[in-house]
């Protein structure tokens, strides 16, 4: 039997599951969705199971509340293939008036997205990414996001990951198949290879549906993958894909629609200044390891490339930042403005604390670069309006040790953040 590895989401499951009625955990295919489902649920079906299938969407067209008995919570795997099921949970859910009673997961939104009621109140939306660094081990876990929040900074940690290793870890990525298999170099990209495969071929209904010319699809993803980190317009990434602007956004939705594209919003604060704040999102994917994979990139081949290791590096601080911000409530903006002045993470709370984080493989001018940065950015924030930042944090690859700078400034390498 394969051995269960532990997942940060697991208590944001649990509490939603006492709270909500349903709890439907959505992300990218083989992050682990259906597996830490199991875990929770005591009673489970499978739609994609290939032998029961057709006999469960028939079930599903002409009397959906059968595919819902069975011991709670109730586990319904792949929903959105049977979508009138939303109705029928939402339905019992409300006659039962009991939490914890379904759990559905989904890799893509629904063919049909006509939806009687929005499930508010009754079904919890919860998003599950692929494993953190933290999560599969990398991570010492020794600075905690949460006690930053809280105003810990007497931060000291060693960090033993090598530039060798980030290349390696980026072009791994974050999925449970891989990340426990000490996978060769000629192998490092199977998985993140093989998803691709999955989302250009026709084992998607999602992209049954559609009738794209699979070919300029997979040439759409390059070049988005080429645009990571940037806020890049979708005319121009379908421009050079060689693509027509309508196709450039419609492959655009399909890859948000399966989880494939996360991008970073704006964040907009209170400012001194009136420089204008630019809202175009920052383009990221899902992990890392899909950019690598598109475009061809090994960790041999990335060590040399610095540029596009940065880029790369940059998207997996993004993963795992969103993922420990989660447990907290928290989400990851970006900043930007006319004047060019442009902080890669802004991670906000709900209850208006945030923290500014610049991204930076490592280097003394590079770190510096990124204290300037977040130094320019906190004297613009009007403060008589907006709290001031909980910490700045220069998130580095391969620097030596975790500290607190004597401007204040915290400069921690991703091989030992937690939640």
């Amino acid at each position: 039997m394969a051995v269960y590895h532990s997942r940060i989401i697991e208590k944001s499951f649990s509490d939603a599951l006492d709270l909500a009625g349903c709890v439907y955990l959505k992300g990218p295919k083989f992050c682990g969705k259906t597996t830490t489902s199991e875990r929770l649920a005591q009673s489970v079906i499978y739609l994609n199971d290939p032998d029961r299938t057709e006999s469960y969407l028939s079930i599903a067209s002409h009397s959906p509340s059968r595919l819902l008995e069975g011991l709670t919570p109730r586990l319904i795997d792949e929903w959105q293939l049977a979508p009138q099921l939303w109705e029928a949970i939402r339905f019992a859910v409300d006659r039962r008036k009991e939490t914890g009673q379904f759990i559905i997961t989904g890799s893509a939104t629904p063919i049909s997205g006509d939806f009687h009621h929005s499930g508010a109140g009754r079904i919890a939306r919860l998003v599950m990414r692929t494993m953190t660094l933290f999560e599969s081990g990398e991570s010492t876990g020794e600075i905690s996001l949460k006690k930053l929040f809280e105003g810990y900074d007497d931060i000291y940690a060693a960090n033993s990951l090598k530039i060798d290793d980030i290349a390696y870890l980026a072009c791994r990525g974050g999925w449970p198949e891989a990340c426990f298999k000490n996978l060769s170099l000629d192998r490092i990209s199977f998985v993140a290879e093989n998803y691709l495969e999955s989302i250009f071929a026709n084992d998607l209904p999602l992209l049954e549906s559609k009738n794209y010319d699979r070919a300029l699809l997979r040439s759409f993803f390059r070049s988005y993958s080429r645009s990571i980190g940037s806020q890049r317009k979708i005319t121009d990434i379908s421009k050079e894909a060689g693509v027509s602007e309508e196709s450039g956004y419609s492959y655009y939705q399909y890859l948000k629609d399966i989880f494939v594209i996360e991008e970073s919003l704006a964040w907009n604060p209170n400012i001194r200044s009136k420089s204008a704040i630019r809202t175009s999102p920052t383009r990221y994917l899902t992990d890392p390891s899909l950019a690598c994979a598109a475009l061809g990139a090994k960790p041999g081949l990335l060590i040399y490339d610095i540029e596009t290791l940065g880029f790369v590096f940059e998207n997996l601080c993004i993963r795992d930042l969103r993922v420990y911000c989660q447990t907290i409530g928290g989400t990851v903006m970006h900043y930007r403005d006319r004047n060019n002045l442009e902080c890669d993470a802004v991670i906000t709370l709900p209850n208006g604390d945030y923290g500014l984080v610049e991204i930076k493989i490592g280097g003394k001018e590079a770190i510096e670069h990124g204290v300037s940065t977040l130094k320019k950015l906190e004297a613009k924030i009007d403060t008589d309006k907006e709290k001031k930042p909980s910490f700045l944090m220069v998130l580095t690859a391969v620097t030596p040790f975790a500290e607190k700078r004597r401007d204040g400034v915290l400069v921690v390498p991703i091989g030992t953040l937690a939640p």
